[in-house]
């Protein structure tokens, strides 16, 4: 069966739902507060779309490809996305609660405000990910590495980060409460902001010595 391939057109749900039952790859298409809710799009290639508002919940995403897609307050909410792969997206302030995430992965793409609240999934990745002011409580990244992810301000509340390696990542200023992080390598991460309640947090967690300093220092204790 031959891949079915639109471009460069504004497309409703009738248009969506006239093409289920096959991959189909979508091209610049204008799919902005689009009513996608409940289909199974289960292999499908989103390529410059825009789907600004567009609403994805309950949607069979697994196996889908999107690249370079706009599709800022999109709900994605209970939707499977699983072995799904964002690339160069901007997702701003997307809502992924109670979202399938099995083995996603997310590269290069902007999702400052974010709502992951209760998404599943194990083996999923972050990387060179903008997640600033995002709501990822709850999530496992535990023997993961972590690329380059601005979690800054972001509500980490119960995330299991023991053994994961942070390497070019930001956690200034994130709600950190109930979070795990033995075992964790943070020499890589910006930790700023960190109060003495959250130390605790960091116990059997690997920081350098630069950071050591810079953290007993913001106490205002004098070192010698």
């Amino acid at each position: 069966m031959s891949l079915t391939e639109l471009a460069d057109r504004s497309l409703a749900r009738t248009d969506i739902e006239s093409l289920c039952g096959a991959p189909a790859r979508l091209i610049a298409c204008d799919l902005d507060e689009a009513d996608l809710s409940g289909l199974d799009l289960s292999g499908w290639t989103f390529d410059r779309c825009s789907l600004r508002h567009a609403d994805l919940s309950k949607a069979t995403l697994t196996g889908t490809s999107w690249q370079s897609c706009r599709g800022a307050f999109a709900n994605f909410g209970a939707a499977d996305l699983s072995e799904a792969a964002f690339t160069g997206c901007d997702l701003n302030n997307a809502v992924f609660r109670r979202a399938n995430i099995d083995s996603a992965k997310f590269t290069g793409t902007r999702m400052t405000g974010a709502d992951f609240d209760s998404a599943r999934g194990t083996s999923f990745t972050f990387d060179e990910v903008l997640l600033v002011n995002a709501r990822l409580s709850g999530l496992s990244f535990r023997k993961e590495t972590l690329r380059r992810v601005d979690l800054a301000q972001a509500d980490l509340t119960k995330c299991d980060f023991r053994s994961t390696v942070f390497e070019g990542c930001s956690l200034r200023e994130a709600n950190l409460k109930g979070s795990r992080f033995a075992g964790a390598d943070l020499r890589g991460a910006d930790l700023g902001g960190l109060t003495l309640e959250d130390a605790a947090l960091f116990r059997g967690a690997i920081i350098s010595r630069e950071q050591a300093e810079q953290l007993l220092s913001g106490w205002g204790l004098l070192i010698r």
